[in-house]
C-alpha cells in the first residue's frame, strides 16, 4: 500500500510552520516572509505605491518558497488564523503544477507548536 505525502501547514502573512506528516511522526521546519515588522518601520517615509509594490513582491516570493515545499506531496491541509491561507490556495490552483495535490484549508486561532503539530496529526489519522 503507497502512503501518501502529507504535509500541514500552519501559516499567516509573516511566517509559516511546515509540519510533514509520515507514518504517525511529524517533522517541521519553518518558512518565513521577507516582510519583517522592522522592514516596514523603515519604510514608513518612503512612497507608498512603492512600499505597496515590495510588500506584494515580498508575498509573492513568500508564496512561491511554500509552493515549492507543497509540490512534493500529495495532501496539504493549510491552517491558521489569517486569509493567507486562502490567498496561497488561489495562487496554487492558478498553476497546472498543483492540480494533483489534494489541498485542504481550515480556519483556526492561534496556536503553540505542540497544538499545531497535534492538528496536523489528528486531520491525517482520521482519514
Amino acid at each position: 500500500m503507497k502512503t501518501d505525502k502529507q504535509l500541514g501547514i500552519w501559516m499567516d502573512h509573516a511566517h509559516a510552520h511546515v509540519i510533514e506528516f509520515t507514518n504517525d511522526i511529524s517533522e517541521e521546519k519553518n518558512v518565513i516572509s521577507k516582510m519583517e515588522h522592522e522592514e516596514k518601520g523603515q519604510n514608513l517615509g518612503k512612497n507608498e505605491n512603492m512600499m505597496n509594490n515590495r510588500e506584494k513582491h515580498d508575498q509573492s516570493d513568500y508564496y512561491k518558497k511554500l509552493g515549492e515545499v507543497i509540490i512534493n506531496y500529495q495532501e496539504v491541509i493549510l491552517f491558521g488564523p489569517t486569509n493567507a491561507k486562502a490567498e496561497l490556495l488561489n495562487v496554487l490552483r492558478a498553476d497546472h503544477r498543483f492540480e494533483k495535490v489534494k489541498i485542504d484549508i481550515q480556519q483556526t486561532d492561534k496556536m503553540t507548536d505542540n497544538q499545531q503539530m497535534a492538528f496536523v496529526n489528528g486531520h491525517f489519522t482520521k482519514q
